[in-house]
């Protein structure tokens, strides 16, 4: 395929660490794209596998691809980060596409033709297939441009999630350019927040098509970062807790935030009849009281009956199991 000079320059971009198993499909997956004006960032994270000599036999094979490896081991966020960095001054648009996740072949086009379009577009998404499971669905048919505060608060109320992974969104280059540091290195969560951020100023775009491949296994970095205390449910709480004042109503606010806290405490509860370890009641009680909602053990102990109530044969198995494993220990 030629490359059309006069469409805008995309930024592809894979931050990578021992991906040697799915790289290869990840980055056939940008050369076959439908849309050729792109140049194609790999950043090696210190790799000990076969990652680099892999991106190595591309690069020698197309021009676009740009190989940059990093002298030390950097955390996940830093290396994303990182990653951006290198991007060209001249790319209207950024696509990531994480080493394990792959691109149809008209993502790249139909995510730009959508944000070309509409000016005051800031990130578009589409469907993407997680393992064998469509997500991100929701928005109807015929909807191709929310504005950005709607689409925050319909996700903020659960009724949609866009924000699924990096690799699902196209995002405006020039919005990346305006943080200093895109994510926030010291939060799990820091994609979903970066897109909460953006929106406050710009909007939505969506394609209603699957465009991307998200792989669906135990051993992504955010999995192994939220083991073992579970802290993507306590990060999704002060996801809610920051930026629900901004997009939601004062009524919708407290009525989702109550909701949250019941779910967060269930987890709790059940926690409790798993007899969870000392350090995970310690990190639990610190982090919820950092996010200004002080322990409530009034909560943890209404949720407890409930979970005796609702679920009795399937609580008291739990704990019998729990106490066993101790006994064995």
């Amino acid at each position: 395929m030629r490359t059309n000079p006069e469409a805008p320059l995309v930024s592809v971009v894979t931050p990578v660490y021992n991906g040697e198993k799915y790289l290869d499909e990840c980055i056939n997956s940008v050369l076959t794209q439908t849309y050729q004006n792109w140049e194609y960032i790999i950043l090696n994270n210190c790799s000990t596998d076969r990652t680099l000599e892999i991106a190595e036999k591309y690069a020698a094979k197309d021009k676009r691809i740009c190989i940059f490896n990093n002298e030390t081991l950097l955390p996940i966020m830093k290396n994303w980060n990182r990653a951006l960095s290198h991007t060209s001054s001249k790319s209207k648009y950024c696509k990531i596409v994480h080493a394990d996740d792959f691109l149809f072949p008209e993502c790249i086009e139909r995510m730009v033709s959508i944000s070309e379009a509409y000016p005051t577009i800031g990130i578009v998404g589409s469907y993407g297939l997680w393992g064998n499971r469509v997500v991100s669905d929701g928005i109807p048919y015929s909807t191709e441009f929310i504005p950005g505060r709607e689409l925050c608060r319909l996700t903020l109320l659960d009724q949609i999630f866009c924000f699924w992974s990096p690799s699902s969104l196209l995002i405006k280059s020039d919005v990346i350019r305006k943080r200093e540091f895109f994510y926030n290195e010291a939060y799990l969560h820091a994609d979903d927040e970066a897109s909460y951020e953006i929106l406050k100023e710009s909007d939505f775009g969506f394609v209603h098509q699957v465009l991307t491949f998200i792989r669906q296994h135990e051993e992504s970095m955010t999995s192994l970062a939220a083991a073992p205390y579970n802290k993507i449910i306590l990060s999704n709480l002060d996801l809610f807790t920051r930026y629900g004042p901004i997009y939601l109503s004062p009524v919708e606010f407290k009525k989702q935030l109550i909701l949250k806290l019941n779910q967060y405490y269930g987890f709790l509860a059940r926690s409790l009849f798993n007899l969870r370890e000392k350090d995970f009641w310690k990190y639990h009680k610190q982090t919820i009281q950092d996010f200004g909602h002080p322990f409530s053990l009034s909560r943890l102990a209404k949720a407890s009956i409930l979970q005796l109530i609702h679920r009795p044969v399937k609580t008291i198995t739990s704990l019998a199991k729990a106490i066993s494993k101790i006994r064995d220990n």
